[in-house]
């Protein structure tokens, strides 16, 4: 599968989950609360995105957007 198949709100959703997640890990992080509420939130809509219904192996899809997302974040913090 190639990663130009993810829709941009999928990767959007997938980069902005690695942003909490990574602000939740942090050491003394600011509002843990709204935090694991933002996580969790994203989380919920990543994993019912009309997109997964298109995929036939969608596990192994899930784990594949992972890379468009770091190359998303990679691309901004440069």
């Amino acid at each position: 599968m190639d990663s130009t198949d993810f829709p941009d709100d999928l990767v959007q959703m997938q980069h902005a989950w690695n942003a909490a997640y990574e602000a939740l890990a942090a050491p003394r992080p600011g509002d843990i609360t709204a935090l694991r509420r933002r996580l969790l939130r994203l989380s919920v809509r990543l994993w019912w995105h009309p997109y997964w219904k298109s995929v036939t192996s969608a596990p192994a899809a899930r784990t594949e957007l992972r890379g468009p997302a770091r190359t998303r974040a990679a691309a901004r913090a440069a």
